[in-house]
């Protein structure tokens, strides 16, 4: 952002750019017809001397010509320096654009701001006045100023004390800005600061495909993600914070390329260690070992790319975290443009803008997008006028996104794999939503019947879901949350009526 001085003094650069370049038109035209008419006198000169060398001095053509050609190139090196300095004049008046500095105060700022052109010309005029039959003292005191004058400008200035102390306190940041708190912001060592590079990074280019991939997958704009160095991280080792706290660190090889392994893959010689994003075994190996990884079954990726992989799933895992009402209200706009009437009846009739946000951030929370806000939005209309429990209302809209959720954990051979519950814990669940506590016995059972369902299952390599009744899904899914996050607990009105469901195992009450 610039503010209002700012932007009039960039408006009068331009304007002055835009009157120089238009007067340079003009000097240019000058100047090409002073050397044309130079050139035309020149020849006259040759040809009016030959003439009356010939005719009225009777001298020898031969002669003629080369007295008179001789008299002519002389005459016009000498009328040159002159002719020289008016055109240089000429050229500093015609093409000068209005400025409210003086005229001598412009000219002796701009040739004394090079020293090097200022050595340049001292070196010139010192060859010269070494040259036999020019004026050697001018020539050579001319020399001696500018040189002298290049070598004091070119010498750095040591500010005094009270002057460096000044020229910190102007360079420290205000104290506002240091209460301001980035929504994302990326760390690095100063080991990969040539990943954000502008002319040859590609961590930059990266990052924002991967907003543009994220908004359409999860449905809204990823705010910008603030990235600098930070010292106090190793070299090659980054961060990713959510105002302004830490939530994922990662370490990367600069060099080097991760090869992750899968299932099958022939072992490979590298620098074993995990894969930040899902934590799978992989190893660092060198460029010239790329194509034999890859052949061996790897999947290699850089250094940028590992970054940007690790920094897609915590923003997926995070999403209803980076929601903030600036997006809601953002998104609502959008949708609004099109469908006016539905954000109208909605807000602020039945529901608050905050309560609308926090239905979004419930959905994003169990990783379902939010890119049929229109469907969302009738939803609400719907059900806000009877209720205003968000969970509820967000079991509402899940309900209707049936064909979004089910395609979301539809395998690529077009089936669902779901895991049972035991009929005993959705009773134990259902007591408990009544106000019956569950006892700490029940509930490690079934955290510890999930976990042996899931290894079985996932040892098939297939990934599950959990289905339960309608009545039992959140709760249930907020009790797995601290001990399988990861998990997706859907209920049976959230699939779809035309969707292949095949159960691959059951949480049963009894171990």
């Amino acid at each position: 952002m610039i503010d209002e001085t700012e932007a009039r003094r960039r408006r009068q650069d331009v304007s002055r750019e835009a009157d120089f370049y238009g007067a340079m038109d003009g000097s240019s035209k000058f100047v090409r017809g002073d050397a044309i008419a130079g050139i035309a006198i020149t020849g006259i000169n040759i040809v009016g001397g030959f003439i009356i060398g010939v005719f009225q001095m009777g001298m020898p053509m031969v002669e003629a010509a080369k007295t008179y050609t001789i008299l002519t190139v002389g005459e016009g090196l000498v009328a040159q320096i002159p002719a020289l300095l008016i055109s240089t004049a000429a050229g500093i008046v015609v093409t000068r654009t209005g400025s409210s500095n003086d005229m001598g105060k412009d000219i002796a700022a701009q040739v004394i701001v090079n020293p090097k052109a200022l050595g340049t010309s001292s070196a010139i005029l010192l060859v010269v006045g070494l040259i036999p039959g020019l004026p050697h003292l001018p020539l050579l005191a001319m020399a001696a100023t500018l040189g002298g004058l290049a070598y004091v400008l070119h010498k750095p200035d040591v500010p005094e004390p009270d002057e460096a102390v000044a020229a910190t306190k102007k360079e420290e940041p205000r104290a506002e800005s240091l209460l301001e708190v980035n929504t994302l912001a990326l760390e690095i060592g100063y080991g990969l600061i040539s990943l954000v590079d502008e002319t040859g990074g590609e961590l930059l280019q990266k990052v924002r495909a991967m907003r543009r991939q994220i908004a359409k997958e999860m449905g809204f704009i990823v705010p910008s993600i603030h990235i600098k160095d930070n010292l106090a991280l190793r070299p090659h080792e980054y961060s990713f914070n959510i105002r302004g706290i830490e939530v994922a660190r990662g370490e990367v090889m600069m060099g080097y390329w991760l090869a992750v392994s899968s299932d099958g893959a022939a072992a490979i010689e590298g620098t074993p260690t995990r894969e930040p994003a899902f934590g799978l075994p992989a190893s660092w190996i060198e460029e010239k070992d790329v194509e034999k990884a890859q052949l061996a079954g790897h999947m290699v990726v850089d250094p940028a790319t590992v970054i940007v992989t690790h920094l897609t799933e915590i923003i997926r895992k995070h999403s209803w975290e980076i929601l903030t009402r600036t997006e809601v209200q953002s998104l609502l706009e959008g949708v609004a443009k099109v469908y006016p009437r539905i954000v109208d009846e909605l807000i602020p009739t039945h529901m608050t803008l905050g309560a609308v946000q926090r239905v979004l951030q419930n959905l994003l929370r169990e990783r379902v997008p939010v890119n049929d806000l229109v469907t969302i939005l009738e939803t609400l209309l719907d059900y806000a006028p009877t209720t205003k429990d968000v969970d509820i209302l967000t079991e509402y809209v899940r309900q209707a996104l049936c064909r979004y959720i089910t395609r979301q954990f539809t395998a690529p051979d077009g089936v669902i794999r779901v895991i049972s519950l035991d009929p005993r814990f959705e009773t134990a669940l259902t007591q408990a939503m009544g106000g019956e506590p569950m006892s700490p016995a029940v509930v490690s059972r079934l955290v510890h019947g999930v976990e042996t369902s899931l290894e079985g299952v996932r040892g098939k390599g297939a990934q599950p879901v959990i289905l339960c009744s309608i009545q039992v899904r959140r709760f249930l899914r907020r009790l797995l949350e601290k001990f399988a996050p990861a998990i997706p607990v859907l209920s049976s009105a959230e699939v779809s009526s035309t969707a292949h469901i095949s159960t691959v195992g059951m949480v049963k009450y009894e171990n």
